[in-house]
């Protein structure tokens, strides 16, 4: 998706906020995949594409509120089922009440988007393609909370909880590559920018095998291709700085988009280097039509 198309989007929300605007219908309109393109919007912007759009919202109805239309009439051309829906909302982002806002002329702007190209320094991104035959990721999974930096500590205590057995089965079973204790992450839920929401984090090992002990967890993947991202240097920085670019600048000018499928990734520290690893990201996509 270019940059030119980006900004088309966010003309077609300015168009539509009074309207009933769904998710699907902004995926829909730049023709991506509805779970491609809240991915991209997230990693770019820095929010979920529903938050985008329900703060432009209170935005503009701000306006029409300190021009003199009424809070009922406000709340509802904006999609709100009440004015008690709609006062909480705005009291929640502006600070204040709509009435005040009437009553006072007080804005509170949140400005519409605009994309632009911002070259700093033309790093390479390494990145391999691969075709996989279907595979389980087989070991133990949880329900863990979005973090975006630095050490998940919920996932550091899934790790401690491995047991003997739970190893043991995982290298009996492990037949294809990345050979390597992966991090698997999917099914988050609609915060998982805000670092509010929560995902399933499984740490496991790539299978092909059918006959799995049930001491561990089990999730199925369908074939398709992946996208590698080999980085390296200080842990985790590197490799969650490498994740960011993967969204924020490969997807935007590759020829492929994301898919519904476990993301994953695999960490060998540096044994003489302290705080040093070598890490891979791979990315399940398709082909852009």
């Amino acid at each position: 998706m270019m940059i030119g198309q980006l900004n088309d989007v966010i003309d077609y929300i300015e168009r539509n906020l009074s309207n009933d605007l769904q998710l699907s219908d902004v995926a829909r309109y730049v023709g991506e995949s509805d779970h491609h393109f809240r991915k991209l919007f997230l990693y770019i912007t820095g929010m979920p594409l529903n938050e985008y759009i329900k703060k432009r919202k209170l935005s503009v109805a701000n306006q029409d509120l300190v021009q003199g239309h009424s809070v009922t009439e406000v709340a509802f051309k904006y999609g709100y089922n009440s004015v008690e829906g709609f006062s909480r909302a705005f009291r929640s982002w502006s600070g204040i009440l709509p009435s005040e806002a009437c009553r006072t002329g007080a804005i509170t702007s949140f400005p519409k988007l605009s994309f632009y190209i911002d070259v700093r320094g033309g790093e390479n991104m390494e990145v391999k393609i691969v075709e996989m035959p279907a595979f389980t990721i087989a070991g133990v999974e949880k329900r863990v909370p979005m973090q975006f930096e630095g050490t998940n500590d919920s996932i550091m205590q899934l790790a401690e909880s491995i047991t003997d057995e739970q190893r043991a089965e995982m290298r009996r079973v492990q037949n294809i590559d990345p050979k390597e204790i992966i991090n698997a992450s999917y099914d988050a839920d609609e915060k998982f920018m805000k670092e509010e929401g929560d995902l399933t984090h499984m740490i496991g090992v790539l299978t092909t095998e059918t006959d799995i002990s049930d001491s561990l967890d089990k999730k199925h993947v369908d074939a398709c291709t992946w996208a590698i991202f080999p980085n390296e240097g200080k842990f985790p920085e590197a490799m969650q700085e490498t994740m960011a670019r993967t969204h924020s600048e490969w997807l935007p000018s590759s020829n492929y988009e994301l898919i519904e499928a476990p993301t994953f990734s695999f960490t060998q520290m540096d044994s003489e280097k302290e705080g040093h690893a070598y890490s891979e990201i791979w990315l399940p996509v398709k082909k852009t039509q």
